[in-house]
């Protein structure tokens, strides 16, 4: 039903919580972290909602590399970065943090170009998204 709701034709802007309940469905109850991407198109619209990385119960290895060439391989012009927390608080971590910076960085160079509009962390059934929180 909620996969329902993100059809292609939806923004997400207008979406915004039907993605948290998507997320909140998908990915957090999963035992270990896994890391996704929502790439979507100039009007930001949903071109394909992608499982990059897996890890553990703890944490995942994210490489900014490949979310790059995904982006580009589905010609996205933006995305929108999700991860879990299966083990602990839906608090962002400081290295959370980091990484969104860094994958930001990465996207918003001059010959790639793709913008970054969020980044939730979900834990069971709470989803803290990092630009209501003025994170991004």
């Amino acid at each position: 039903m909620l996969r329902g709701r993100l059809l292609p034709a939806d923004p997400v802007r207008s979406a915004r919580q039907a993605v948290k309940d998507y997320l909140r469905v998908e990915i957090g109850v999963l035992e270990r972290e896994v890391f996704c991407v929502l790439f979507l198109d100039v009007q930001h619209r949903i071109i394909a909602l992608k499982q990059m990385f897996r890890g553990s119960v703890t944490q995942t290895s994210v490489y900014p590399r490949e979310v790059v060439k995904e982006a580009l391989a589905v010609d996205a012009a933006a995305v929108v970065l999700a991860h879990n927390h299966p083990s602990g608080p839906v608090e962002p971590s400081r290295a959370d943090e980091f990484l969104t910076q860094t994958l930001k960085t990465a996207l918003a160079l001059a010959l790639v170009d793709v913008r970054v509009l969020d980044h939730p962390v979900v834990a069971g059934a709470e989803v803290c998204s990092f630009a209501e929180r003025g994170l991004l």
